[in-house]
């Protein structure tokens, strides 16, 4: 019996835990206590105690400078273990199947995990596919990169919000590099994601090895948040096709990676050539897709 009401009497301050993130979760950025009360109706000593548990477990994190909370890593991170079960890479397989057939090259489906980009799959064209080489190991399913480096990741970031890139991007000495270049410091990243984000795709070039290039483009959920994203990568002086050729294609895939998972991509205003990929996919019966 004294289990039973001990579980009873708990259930309230999980359910209050749960509206909080889902509130967090539905918000552009950080949110004060004060705010968080008055739209949750709940008491500040409560939502307190709640903030406390959940900043302690990494699930929210406190942002200082505005004085109010956001979203942790292990939020996000939950959201990668979902993003990595075989209903996302069910809708992504024929998609990436597809876009690896239209560049003859291998075509990749990553998600965050913390700092980390992770490949869930990775499509190649058939054998015997004309002018195809493998030449990018370093892209094989379960690899882990620095997110920072990959266009994969960039492409996931640039979306993803301040609250995000201070928690997992918390101290100068994060961001790595692997071949000497790439963002130092928080700024500079910050730099390079609102070009992502303003033109709807990311690119490296010999960021994570020596000799490759790389595009990737997001996929959204139904809060227009980003999943996942597709990319592409090749031997930057053996490319097969123009770096706008390979990125309307993989646009055209991620858009309806987006769809497939019925979600909504940002204003178009925030991606310049979503309207050309749109156009292209139509013309080709893609919906959008790659």
């Amino acid at each position: 019996m004294s289990e039973r009401r001990t579980a009873s009497s708990a259930s309230p301050a999980v359910g209050r835990a749960l509206d909080v993130l889902l509130h967090l979760a539905g918000r552009s950025g950080p949110v004060r206590a004060s705010a968080l009360a008055r739209d949750l109706e709940m008491p500040r000593s409560s939502l307190y105690h709640i903030l406390a548990v959940l900043v302690d477990r990494g699930f929210v994190t406190y942002v200082p400078e505005e004085q109010a909370y956001g979203l942790g890593v292990a939020s996000f991170e939950i959201g990668s273990a979902y993003s990595r079960h075989e209903p996302l890479k069910r809708l992504a397989r024929p998609i990436l199947r597809n876009l690896s057939n239209l560049l003859g090259q291998s075509v990749h489906l990553g998600i965050l995990y913390g700092a980390e980009t992770v490949y869930l799959l990775k499509e190649r064209p058939p054998r015997g596919h004309p002018g195809y080489t493998d030449a990018t190991p370093v892209t094989d399913v379960g690899v882990r990169l620095p997110a920072h480096l990959t266009a994969n990741g960039r492409a996931i970031l640039a979306h993803s919000g301040e609250a995000h890139l201070r928690a997992v991007f918390p101290r100068p000495g994060d961001l790595v590099t692997r071949t000497g270049r790439g963002p130092r410091s928080l700024a500079e990243l910050r730099s390079l994601l609102a070009r992502d984000r303003e033109r709807g795709w990311s690119e490296e070039i010999e960021l994570v090895s020596e000799g490759l290039r790389s595009i990737g483009v997001p996929a959204f959920d139904h809060n227009e948040r980003p999943i996942a994203a597709v990319s592409s990568t090749w031997r930057r002086h053996c490319h097969r096709h123009e770096v706008d050729h390979v990125r309307d294609i993989l646009q055209q895939g991620a858009a309806r990676l987006t769809a497939a998972v019925a979600g909504h991509a940002p204003h178009a205003s925030h991606a310049p050539h979503a309207s050309r990929a749109s156009r292209a996919s139509r013309a080709h019966g893609t919906d959008g897709a790659q």
